[in-house]
């Protein structure tokens, strides 16, 4: 009995595309005002990010990454927040049930950059790298916003002390910026 092509091409697209989605990276919809103006500028642009999975791969996050994670609140939702610190840092905080905290290893501090209307580490606290699914490299849509999403963090969040990241951490980073060149449609949201 011979397949049709349809089914032949059925049986190995849904694998690679699977495959694809759960590896590299996909477009989500980013909903809510906590990240503006990096993303959602204004209540009548909606962006559209490309997540990757494969930056994460290693959960390596540097700070002022935009990454996608699972809301420690909230198993079922996926939030996207800024990397404001990361393991060994001390960090003020704003409203956190401590005036400072030293970021745990394997934990990073995240936040909106729209400080007060953002549900995030100065709510729930340091988060667990293992929650991180993906970081946001580029708005993909609208046209008019098409760029790549730069890793800074605002000058008023900056880390008050810095802590030492392991050296292998720090230069596969590096070397995979040098080497890189500057679908699904899931909604990235957070909880209020």
């Amino acid at each position: 009995m011979r397949f049709p092509t349809f089914l032949k091409s059925l049986l190995l697209g849904v694998p690679v595309g699977v495959t694809l989605l759960d590896c590299v990276g996909y477009v989500a919809r980013v909903e809510g005002v906590s990240m503006q103006p990096a993303l959602n500028p204004d209540a009548t642009v909606t962006d559209y990010v490309f997540l990757s999975r494969w930056a994460v791969r290693n959960m390596d996050v540097q700070r002022g990454d935009i990454i996608s994670l699972i809301s420690p609140k909230d198993p079922t939702q996926k939030i996207i927040k800024r990397v404001v610190a990361l393991q060994g840092d001390v960090i003020s905080t704003l409203g956190y049930k401590l005036p400072y905290v030293t970021v745990p290893e394997g934990h990073c501090w995240v936040e909106g950059d729209h400080t007060g209307n953002s549900l995030d580490s100065n709510t729930f606290g340091p988060v667990s790298l293992g929650l991180v699914t993906a970081r946001a490299t580029q708005i993909v849509w609208p046209p008019s916003r098409w760029q790549q999403l730069p890793s800074t963090v605002p000058k008023t969040r900056e880390p008050i002390a810095m802590g030492k990241r392991p050296a292998a951490v720090a230069s596969s980073r590096s070397v995979s910026n040098s080497s890189s060149s500057s679908s699904s449609s899931n909604p990235i949201g957070e909880v209020h």
